[in-house]
């Protein structure tokens, strides 16, 4: 199980690659996506607009690295 978390995944949405856990997209509820493609969909679903989105996620960022 963590040699999963660990795998390095390409995200279909972005193309970026991370790891850990994905997220699943809103779309289609099935497709894994990278947490940040998640974390927009989720924002995006509850009206914030795109550049509150890209604030929080830099702020959820800033938060992880210490």
């Amino acid at each position: 199980m963590k040699k999963e978390l660990n795998r390095t995944r390409k995200c279909p949405k972005c193309g970026a690659e991370y790891q850990g856990h994905p997220a699943i997209s809103r779309r289609d509820n099935k497709t894994p996506i990278c947490p940040d493609c998640g974390t927009r969909e989720a924002l995006e679903s509850i009206g914030v607009d795109i550049k509150e989105q890209e604030h929080i996620i830099k702020t959820i960022h800033r938060t992880q690295e210490k």
